[in-house]
């Protein structure tokens, strides 16, 4: 922090317009990294710079039903959904995934018109009828009807079911409806995704059309530290710590039973296939976090040893297999410990993956999870009540 009070020049011209930018990804990194900037700082200009921007995303919310779209056009403020969304549908793990940014954009500006486009939005899924509790991952925002019947806690699903609990906990545990959404969704998946596989171990199946799917993705194992978060807020905290306990299990043995020590973009259980891929396309590595953010909350909750060393076992195979004179990059094939590199180094390798490292390995004191609360790219924002900023000129 003594340096970043260093002197420095902002230089206006870095912040280019595209003419269209993903409504979901700039806000989680660009949005959430500058209100992150802004809380551990206190530094006024960040709060300018994220409000031009969050007010760029605004016009996609401007349908219907309230629910966004996709992407926008920061030029036009015209907005559309991706081409290969499900009946030009929204996506559940994007427009779900806003409530945290906008409830603290509303919060430090004093300007209400971020929380009301989230709560809108959560009003729109809190009176849906759910098929069977669950919530599928497309929803017409024309109509705001559900799409096609997939339910998934891995990729188009994921970052929604985070930021319920995660509400709940940024709110200084009063936005009782976030909790009640939170767990009846949970118990929902508990009845019909939650499976076991031969020998023992527990994974969330992909549930499609009333047909499960017995896979899970690298970017659905976030959800053994999620358990383990909602676990603090439960009744039966035991029951879903150990939710939580043995997702991480299942998570460390898709990177354990590969040749390089990290882990398939999916993995499956299929007749004698467990924790293991058997697709080429679901082989690679793209040195996500997921698994290291639920070994990270694991660590934090429990304090077993196990998940320390799993973290640097995967430390260990990150240099070994990833590590390039530039950077680091991901592999094409976990399973060949020779194989091919991808020559891309993913913004979520610094902002995520090596963070839950560093905190893995901190003290609890370094980011205090009853004062901070991470959005999904693991950008931290202080829990109500419990932290205050003190804001200063730059």
């Amino acid at each position: 922090m003594e340096r970043y009070h260093d002197p420095f020049e902002l230089d206006e011209h870095s912040y280019k317009e595209s003419s269209e930018l993903s409504v979901f990804e700039t806000n989680i990194r660009f949005v959430g990294g500058l209100l992150a900037l802004y809380a551990l700082t206190g530094d006024k200009m960040y709060k300018e710079k994220v409000v031009k921007i969050a007010d760029k995303l605004l016009p996609a919310f401007n349908t219907p039903s309230g629910i966004p779209n996709s992407m926008v056009n920061v030029r036009t403020g015209g907005s559309r959904n991706w081409g290969w969304a499900s009946g030009g549908c929204s996506i559940l793990a994007e427009f779900g995934s806003f409530h945290l940014e906008f409830v603290y954009l509303s919060e430090i500006t004093g300007n209400p018109v971020y929380r009301e486009k989230v709560n809108k939005i959560r009003e729109v899924l809190n009176q849906l009828e759910k098929p069977d509790g669950l919530y599928p991952n497309y929803l017409n925002p024309k109509t705001g009807r559900w799409g096609q019947q997939h339910v998934a806690i891995g990729a188009l699903g994921d970052s929604f079911y985070e930021y319920l609990i995660k509400s709940y906990v940024q709110s200084g545990n009063k936005d009782e409806l976030a909790k009640k959404m939170y767990f009846d969704a949970v118990q929902a998946m508990e009845k019909k995704m939650l499976q076991k596989s031969k020998s023992g171990m527990v994974y969330l199946a992909e549930y499609k059309s009333g047909r499960l799917e017995h896979k899970m993705d690298h970017l659905g194992c976030f959800c053994g530290g999620m358990f383990a978060l909602g676990a603090e807020h439960s009744e039966d905290k035991a029951k879903y710590m150990k939710l939580g306990a043995d997702i991480a299990h299942t998570c460390h043995e898709s990177y354990d039973r590969s040749a390089t020590k990290l882990g398939p973009e999916a993995f499956r259980f299929d007749g004698q296939t467990e924790a293991k891929s058997i697709r080429q396309n679901e082989k690679y590595y793209i040195l996500r976090p997921e698994v290291l953010e639920t070994h990270f909350y694991m660590w934090r909750f429990t304090k077993e040893q196990k998940y320390r060393d799993w973290a640097w076992e995967a430390v260990n195979a990150l240099n070994k297999h990833c590590k390039v004179d530039g950077g680091f990059t991901g592999i094409r094939d976990v399973y060949q410990e020779h194989g091919s590199q991808d020559d891309v180094q993913q913004s979520f390798f610094l902002a995520e993956t090596l963070k839950y490292l560093y905190l893995t390995f901190s003290e609890d004191t370094v980011i205090p999870l009853n004062k901070w609360v991470f959005n999904t790219e693991a950008h931290p924002f202080p829990i109500q009540g419990a932290n205050t900023v003190k804001e200063i000129e730059s």
